[in-house]
């Protein structure tokens, strides 16, 4: 028992045990009941799941308030909102994937748990080590927002315009010194085959099996700019970690209403560029203004009315295309 009460990254020891068994038993009951049959997941089913995560990750938000506090409470929601946000762009790139390697819909869900099983993994490692540099080095807070400032109005500058993935060297690297099928075989990542060249069977790779692999080197990219965003927000690891994978969990679900209605989006990137900005610079005005720290109520209303600015803005202007 007092284990379980003793402290562990800032929080005792069963609030972490009892996040990862919730997320556990989630993505259990996601594989192994809902979608046991791999099929292929509807418009609805997915609007029906992204609720319900976002329900949840709310809830857990209304759990974090009532064991630390109304200030961590708005900080893990405005956490929670501005990862989700961010994890939004991830679905342009998981659609251009999909596209590029042929991902029929209904292997998709598979190529997406596995791929959560590695986020939760790769962020774990990810915050933990900013955590610790944070804890020990309090100047390394301003190079992170430095960072988001940078990056928002490189956003804003630059038109990136959509990826070639064919020019991509990480999928020219796979194929040229590993054995990739050029069909799928179902839903299985490896393969046992006839090589050609060495008239032997060997084990081969396949584009599902690619495809995670890109969307996990996606993920990484897109966390040098999540993770420094959640910690420009809050310094706890418990609420760094718990938001961002709830918005995750939930944007999975997401994905396939999402990507059906990708193109109403336009202006998001813009809008998730200016959101960049703010959070990093609300550090520097919070010092120039001699506060302890910017105020957690500012921060998530002026975090909601970007967004909701640039999706109201996306939806008007794409409207006569629709």
């Amino acid at each position: 028992m007092e284990l379980l009460t003793s402290a562990f990254l800032g929080q005792p020891i069963w609030m972490w045990l009892g996040f990862l068994g919730l997320v556990i038993a989630l993505l259990a009951f996601d594989l192994g009941v809902l979608h046991r049959d791999g099929q292929e997941i509807e418009v609805r089913e997915s609007l029906l799941l992204s609720g319900f995560y976002i329900a949840l990750g709310l809830a857990f938000g209304g759990f974090v308030w009532w064991q630390l506090g109304a200030q961590s409470g708005v900080e893990y929601l405005t956490g929670f909102v501005v990862e989700k946000s961010l994890a939004m762009d991830n679905v342009f790139v998981i659609a251009m994937i999909f596209g590029y390697l042929a991902i029929p819909r209904q292997l998709q869900h598979r190529v997406l748990f596995w791929g959560i099983l590695g986020v939760i993994v790769l962020r774990a490692i990810m915050i933990g080590f900013g955590a610790t540099l944070v804890s020990e080095f309090g100047w390394v807070l301003y190079i992170f927002a430095a960072f988001l400032i940078f990056t928002g109005i490189r956003m804003l500058m630059v038109d990136h315009g959509d990826a070639d993935l064919s020019k991509n060297p990480v999928l020219h690297f796979m194929k040229r010194r590993f054995r990739v099928t050029e069909g799928l075989h179902g839903n299985r990542f490896f393969v046992r085959q006839l090589d050609p060249k060495t008239g032997r069977i060997e084990r081969y790779m396949t584009p599902l099996f690619l495809a995670l692999v890109m969307i996990e080197i996606a993920d990484v990219i897109f966390a040098v700019d999540s993770v420094p965003a959640i910690f420009a927000i809050t310094t706890d690891p418990y609420i760094v970690y718990t938001s961002n994978i709830f918005a995750i969990l939930g944007l999975r679900a997401l994905y396939f209403a999402l990507a059906a209605i990708i193109h109403r989006f336009a202006y998001l990137k813009q809008a998730l560029a200016v959101l960049l900005v703010f959070i990093g610079s609300k550090i520097f005005v919070a010092d120039l203004l001699g506060w302890e720290k910017f105020p957690a109520e500012w921060s998530l209303t002026i975090t909601a009315v970007i967004l909701s600015s640039g999706i109201a803005y996306s939806l008007w202007k794409t409207a006569k295309r629709a």
